[in-house]
């Protein structure tokens, strides 16, 4: 057979056409294995998250006008670990009756990870003892505080190797 007259084209498009559809069939399987998490930062789904943010930023503007958290911990360890929060009023009055909510998590894997309650409370400084982390390097520690009708969502990353906490 003489390909040489023109008739290698319509082959060389038909194999392009099925090289390009097995591409996409491929990186559709692949993609489909990777372990893909969902965004929990104010500890619900990404969806509930962007359906509520409104809600959600006016109840944190409402709680700063009312009450400041901070994060006081001083540092992960791997087999220690204690986090603690200190509320307070503005006027910088301690308040034992909030509410805290504490998930401990790695970023985008939902494996280890640890929810923590019954905090103990003195001086309005919450405690939360004897954590113990499953692996070296950068957690998430997300919060949501409550103080009587007004709430907010107050997370941070800190990391077990440096002394470092960073607020989002």
């Amino acid at each position: 057979m003489n390909l040489s007259k023109g008739r290698i084209w319509p082959y060389a498009i038909g194999a392009s056409i099925i090289l390009v559809f097995g591409a996409c069939v491929a990186t559709i399987v692949v993609t489909n294995t990777l372990p893909v998490q969902n965004s929990d930062t104010y500890m619900m789904n990404y969806h509930e998250a962007d359906e509520k943010a409104n809600d959600i930023i006016k109840a944190a503007i409402e709680f700063n006008s009312n009450y400041k958290i901070e994060y006081i911990s001083d540092k992960l360890d791997l087999q220690n670990s204690v986090i603690k929060y200190k509320v307070s009023d503005l006027n910088a009055n301690p308040i034992n009756n909030a509410e805290i909510k504490v998930v401990v998590t790695r970023p985008n894997n939902h494996k280890y990870d640890q929810e923590l309650s019954n905090p103990k409370v003195q001086n309005g400084i919450y405690t939360f003892e004897s954590l113990k982390l499953a692996q070296e390097g950068r957690w998430d520690i997300m919060s949501k505080v409550t103080v009587n009708e007004f709430h907010r969502f107050y997370n941070v990353k800190a990391d077990t190797r440096t002394k470092e906490i960073t607020e989002y």
